[in-house]
């Protein structure tokens, strides 16, 4: 456990990982580009999901690489990389299933997502989360539910169409999840510490 601890305090490892997530946020938002030329304005905000919330860890990363804590970015960051990770990860395999086959991108982003997910949860000994914090995140993250598949803004996969409602149950439960583990690896931890 300490030497993972050094490892993720390590400062040339902490810019590394700044980088890899900087340039995957913009990678995210490129692929997000045609998506977003067809998005209404108001809802422009809420339609990039992998790349926002790789964009709060970034922010997450800028500040802590100087020992500075920003727990509401933190919260986004934590519960929005997990949610997102592993939809991105169960999407493409429903994709698998359904089409018979994936292409490199898929395997590629199951894996970036997949290293998302992992990576939120890593830092979560050093976020300063408190209820508040996890509160305001909640409300954006079911909020971007509500917008993504009431308003139909969520991310498109062609075959994956006929499954909407069920993507949207799914992806509601997963939020639910998501905001537990955060509150339990960082407020409901830090209360017993």
């Amino acid at each position: 456990m300490a030497m993972i601890r050094y490892i993720l305090l390590n400062k040339r490892f902490l810019i590394a990982l700044f980088l890899i997530n900087l340039v995957g946020t913009i990678y995210g938002f490129i692929w997000y580009e045609s998506q977003l030329a067809i998005t209404p304005p108001i809802f422009l905000i809420f339609v990039p999901d992998s790349p926002t919330a790789s964009l709060f860890f970034t922010i997450f990363l800028f500040f802590f690489l100087f020992k500075k804590n920003t727990p509401y970015i933190e919260a986004l960051a934590i519960i929005t990389l997990f949610k997102y990770g592993v939809w991105a990860v169960v999407m493409n395999l429903l994709t698998l299933i359904v089409d018979g086959s994936l292409g490199w991108q898929g395997y590629m982003l199951m894996a970036s997502h997949g290293a998302m997910a992992i990576q939120g949860l890593l830092y979560a000994p050093f976020y300063k989360i408190q209820r508040k914090h996890i509160f305001v995140a909640a409300v954006w993250t079911l909020h971007n539910d509500v917008i993504d598949y009431v308003f139909g803004m969520m991310p498109i996969y062609a075959s994956l169409i006929e499954y909407r409602n069920e993507i949207g149950y799914f992806t509601f439960w997963l939020s639910m999840i998501s905001i537990f583990i955060a509150y339990k690896l960082t407020v409901q931890k830090n209360a017993s510490l």
